[in-house]
């Protein structure tokens, strides 16, 4: 596992920016050769997101032969209110960028079957050749996606009930009103994003401190499921440096030395 430590918040969005730029670029997508990227939603990953619409903006990257598979999405909300999911994704980056959309993917939280809507996703990622890179962030109760505290870690995309801790977290983005805040979501599961070639986990901010010393330096428990990374062979977490306050002084230590090696994977950028 790699873990690169940066200064603030929008260094880590400028650095993922950077290496999804580069991940692409080098694996020189085309009409029969499309990368496909598995993203998130919140607030970690806008600043990744208002960097790539600049690269994209300087001809630095092309999503023409770009396919996205988002990692959830709220059951119950249309697809044009604010908090959803499809709407976050269309308004901070896909209108921005010039991808296709039929190339995005994203679960339909108002699907008559939605465990139908789940497997079909599945397949999908299937038929695309499954996902290059997938990049995600975390709560501050180390779930990723929605896999929520006990979730299996070799779960695939389900219907889950959200824990207390996420509706409250939520709240802020539904007027502090629990009651408005959706009970359950669809989701990519553990085992789905394990499946990814590579792992990308975006982790800002104090409040993610214990959770990132969770991932990091315990071991692997479903009760923290961004753990579970800890045993892909491919994993890449990028944090801030308040992130950092809960890790050991010589974890951090030894990370940073890794600096110089971490940064040659954005040579050229």
């Amino acid at each position: 596992m790699r873990l690169v430590i940066l200064e603030t918040s929008d260094a880590v969005g400028l650095w993922a920016a950077k290496y999804v730029t580069k991940r692409i670029n080098d694996f020189k997508p085309g009409p029969n050769k499309y990368f496909v990227l598995g993203l998130p939603t919140g607030s970690t990953p806008l600043s990744m997101y208002k960097h790539l619409i600049k690269f994209h903006q300087q001809g630095k990257v092309s999503f023409e032969y770009v396919k996205t598979f988002n990692m959830d999405e709220y059951v119950g909300l249309p697809r044009d209110h604010p908090e959803s999911y499809h709407y976050y994704m269309f308004e901070n980056f896909f209108k921005h960028i010039n991808i296709d959309p039929k190339n995005v993917h994203i679960l339909d939280g108002n699907a008559p079957d939605l465990v139908a809507e789940c497997n079909k996703f599945e397949e999908k990622i299937k038929e695309a050749g499954g996902v290059e890179l997938f990049i995600g962030g975390i709560g501050p109760d180390g779930h990723i996606a929605f896999n929520e505290p006990g979730s299996s870690l070799v779960s695939r995309t389900r219907v889950k009930t959200l824990a207390q801790d996420t509706l409250e977290a939520n709240a802020r983005f539904f007027d502090n009103d629990m009651s408005k805040v959706p009970r359950q979501a669809l989701t990519v599961g553990v085992g789905t994003v394990m499946d990814a070639k590579e792992v990308m986990i975006l982790i800002t901010g104090a409040h993610k401190a214990f959770a990132l010393y969770k991932a990091i330096e315990e071991g692997v428990n479903h009760m923290w499921t961004v753990s579970a990374f800890q045993q892909h062979p491919n994993t890449l977490m990028l944090c801030d440096e308040d992130a950092t306050l809960e890790l050991r002084v010589k974890t951090v230590k030894y990370f940073k030395c890794l600096m110089d090696v971490h940064m040659k994977l954005i040579d050229g950028m």
